[in-house]
């Protein structure tokens, strides 16, 4: 079973898988569990996809139906109680849309994260200066704003306890892109200069020189520690977010991934190009 400190949307993504792969195995139909619960066949499959928190006592009543002994039940109803627990982003509820508290559960309970962005800095090791910044370009009133840094320093946290690996592909332009003047963007990379050493961070740029790709825009692949759990593909909107777990779409954007790691400059050249970068911009400011 899962440690307790996983995130709960995990532990719900988990507990759905159970539980479907238990009516399977019965031979039991949607429809049949629905009714066991009074709900419907729409409700089984958000609960069993991990959308849904699922009563305590709902799944009681499914694992009497789906038979379960008794030691198998008791692990399952205690994961039932933990992934209804509140994750410690939820006192950001109310500055955080739904769709992307799902994906800050997902977070905290990966083990690897791979990452390609085109716009900025990853949130994921952005400096407080720089992650003000970036967010100011919401319009976001300035108390919500400022919460909203806070909690992408606490995001922060498993990568800087060495908890998260992370592999992320930036193009050029995120790098030179100039973002709340110049003090805070060489604050920024000299930030990643140093997080280049970390063994739990590959960081690789794609030149401008590379031509085009097939990555329209900016995606996450994360992995979890669980083996039960599929490698989810994250693709944010300004108002949404797209949810990938279909090993076809996964197998799709895992190959993107590994074309952009193709074209970019291998992760040993990183420090020098950010290196010419600060220099440039040192340059520049001083002129």
């Amino acid at each position: 079973m899962p440690d307790s400190s996983d995130g709960p949307t995990v532990l719900r993504i988990l507990l759905g898988s159970h539980l479907r792969r238990l009516r399977e195995s019965r031979g039991i139909s949607a429809k049949q569990a629905a009714s066991q619960i009074r709900a419907s066949e729409s409700k089984i499959s958000r609960i069993e996809l991990g959308r849904n928190a699922i009563r305590e006592i709902d799944v009681l009543d499914l694992l009497t139906l789906y038979g379960v002994e008794p030691r198998e039940r008791e692990q399952l109803l205690t994961l039932a109680e933990q992934s209804n627990r509140p994750g410690w982003w939820h006192r950001y509820n109310d500055i955080l849309p739904d769709w992307f508290q799902a994906y800050v559960g997902m977070e905290e309970a990966a083990k690897s994260i791979r990452v390609y962005e085109a716009q900025f800095v990853p949130g994921l090791l952005q400096t407080e200066d720089y992650a003000t910044a970036v967010i100011s370009l919401g319009d976001f009133p300035l108390e919500q704003a400022e919460r909203l840094v806070v909690l992408r320093k606490e995001r922060q946290r498993r990568f800087r306890d060495g908890k998260l690996k992370l592999w992320v592909v930036l193009d050029e332009a995120a790098l030179r892109r100039p973002i709340g003047g110049a003090a805070v963007q060489i604050e920024q990379l000299r930030y990643l200069r140093a997080a280049c050493a970390s063994p739990t961070l590959t960081l690789q740029v794609i030149p401008y020189g590379a031509g085009g790709h097939a990555a329209p825009t900016g995606f996450s692949i994360l992995r979890f520690i669980e083996r039960d759990l599929p490698d989810v593909v994250y693709v944010e909107n300004l108002t949404s977010a797209l949810y990938l777990d279909k090993q076809t779409d996964v197998d799709r954007y895992l190959l993107a991934m590994e074309r952009l790691s193709l074209v970019a400059h291998e992760p040993r050249e990183t420090p020098r190009l950010i290196d010419e970068i600060i220099e440039q911009l040192e340059k520049a400011d001083d002129e």
